[in-house]
This record gives C-alpha cells, structure tokens and sequence, in this order.
C-alpha cells in the first residue's frame, strides 16, 4: 500500500522493475540499451516506465557509466540549407522519433565552414555525445576522419566516398534508383535525355550520374556531355543548370535531376523558355521529397525510403555505442509516378 509520501517521491528503477516483475538489472539494460533483453522483458518495462512516470536522472547515471546519453545530429553542409532542403528536416525528425524509443536526446549541430567542424569535432572528441548520425558529408570533408580517429561512433548518411569499409552508414540504393528513372523516361519514347547532377563529390551525385550513363549506354545512346550539367542540390542551382542545358542542347526532350529541390529550379528554366512539361520536355527528380509535391507540375521522382533510413541510421549507431563493429545498410529506392513524366 502506497503512502502519500510514497506518491510525492519521485519513482525509481526499483519501482519499474517492481512493476514490470523484472529485476532491477534487465531495467538497466534496457535503459542503456537494451541488449541481451528479450523482446517481452524489454516490452514491460517500458510499460512499467510509462505507468511510474519514471525519468531518468542521466547526470547521475553519466557519472556512473561515462556516457552522455545523448547524440548528435550533425549536418556539414551551411546553415541556410537545413532550411531550404526539406530531406534535412525529414530526416532529422524520423532520427529524433527513433531516439525517442530509447529516451536518448538528439542535437542538431551544423558546421558549415572548416572553423565550425574543428571546433564541433573538438566538442564531440570531448565526450558530449556518445555518437554521430553524420549527414551530408563531402569526400574530403574531415570530419568523418576526425570523428572516427577520435573513436567516436558515428553513421553517416550515404555512402562515405573512400571510407566505406571503415565507417558505418545507411543509404538508398542511389545507382539503381537513377537507372529505374532514366528507363522510365526511354519508355516514353525520350531520347534526348540530360541530367542534372548533384556535387560530384557526394556519393548521391557520383551513383546517380552513374546510374544515369549506365542505362544510355545500354540504350546504345552516344554519351554527349552537353547533356550532363552539374548542381550543388539547391532549387537556384537546378535553375541554373536547366538554363545550361537548354543553350547547350535545345532538343532535350527529357531531364533527370538529381534532386527534387533542384528539379524545381529546373522547371523554372523550362517555363522560362516556353518549354511545356511534359508535352516537350519530360522532368523526373529524386528524393520523393515535400518539393515533389510542392512542384508544377508536380514531380515524376524516386522515392528514397527517409523513415527506414533514419530508423536504421539510429539503429547502427546504437549498435556502434554498444560496441559493434561497422556496419552498411542499403535500402531500396521506388519509382513515382506524377505528371511531370
């Protein structure tokens, strides 16, 4: 029988475990991340947690196990762009929804010049965060390097040009994902087909060019490289690619573009010109993202699968904490069909 004292102190891992009808260790493992607990143990107590109204108290528990627990959420890309590409905000919202299972924190930390990724990577090397969920890393980028040589466990979004084999990531199958658009725009009948490539030092640009040349070779199309025009991801660089593209090559009948933002800004170029979508031109993006919708018209696109990717970028990571090795998951991309193509 409880006592009105009882009811004002504040619930503790004995009242959960009491609760659940664990013990007070199968709590603790499931508060610090669940291994070795079976799926029924693990279900109860978080039943037993929400019903105490139990909280973790994470300074004391820092000081016991050396961990944060929390993570950060870092994107190396400038700041003006977590606003513009809505991918960013997608993913940061289903990475902070996975933590939230585990009542683990999410940062959002942006470092979008050399000075901000020394000082941020200084903070994580620190012991800040117990891991990384690495977003929008150019080959090149140091931080990835910095992170891992630190031992901080990080996954990063996409595959990591030249360190694949040493840090964990998840991504969608770009290649495929290109070569199911490009197909798609054959099978209207479009043989002038261009694209509009992402940074070609981002894993996203290097597959999806590949992807793209890949299906016109097999196609038996000649490579033209007045065709192929470069973006950094943004609406106003599709916009200026489109413009490219079509004083390079006025007979484009079909545009693949890399990214829906930019897709966009391609779109643009085409009104501008008198061009009518898809009459004249046919336009396909990639990423499935609200700017697909948000399009007129409104976009043909690869779906990229931002729920499972952010669901099993948390999990790597977590894995990683618990002292697993890398790991690498692939997921699969999916044709959208709108009007636009």
């Amino acid at each position: 029988m409880h006592t009105a004292g009882d009811r004002r102190r504040p619930p503790t891992i004995h009242d959960v475990a009491r609760e659940a009808g664990v013990s007070r260790g199968t709590v603790s493992r499931v508060l610090n991340g669940g291994r070795h607990v079976s799926p029924a143990a693990r279900e109860a107590v978080e039943v037993a947690i929400r019903q105490t109204g139990y909280v973790v108290n994470r300074h004391a528990r820092s000081l016991i196990t050396g961990r944060s627990d929390s993570v950060a959420f870092l994107l190396t890309e400038p700041q003006e762009r977590f606003f513009e590409d809505p991918n960013f905000n997608v993913l940061l919202r289903g990475c902070t929804e996975a933590l939230a299972v585990h009542d683990v924190p999410l940062l959002l930390m942006i470092a979008g010049t050399e000075p901000e990724r020394r000082r941020i990577t200084r903070y994580i090397a620190a012991g800040h965060v117990d891991g990384v969920l690495l977003v929008s890393s150019h080959s090149g980028d140091p931080v990835a390097t910095r992170l891992r040589e630190a031992g901080v466990p990080l996954v990063a979004c996409g595959k990591p040009i030249g360190q694949a084999t040493k840090v964990s990531y998840v991504a969608a199958a770009d290649r495929d994902g290109a070569r199911e658009m490009v197909q798609h725009l054959l099978s209207l009948g479009r043989r002038r087909i261009a694209t509009v490539t992402g940074p070609l030092d981002t894993p996203g640009g290097v597959e999806r060019l590949a992807g793209y040349r890949e299906v016109l070779a097999e196609a038996g199309l000649a490579a033209d490289d007045r065709l192929v025009a470069t973006g950094d991801y943004g609406r106003a660089s599709g916009e200026a690619a489109g413009e490219r593209l079509l004083a390079a090559a006025p007979d484009v009948d079909a545009v693949f573009v890399a990214s829906d933002l930019m897709a966009q800004g391609v779109l643009t170029a085409l009104r501008r010109a008198g061009r009518r979508v898809p009459d004249d031109v046919a336009v396909g993006g990639f990423d499935d993202s609200p700017a697909a919708l948000a399009a007129q018209p409104p976009l043909t696109t690869i779906r990229q699968p931002w729920d499972r990717i952010s669901t099993e970028m948390v999990r790597v990571l977590l894995a990683r904490i618990g002292g697993e090795e890398p790991a690498a998951v692939i997921l699969p991309t999916e044709l959208i069909r709108r009007a636009s193509a």
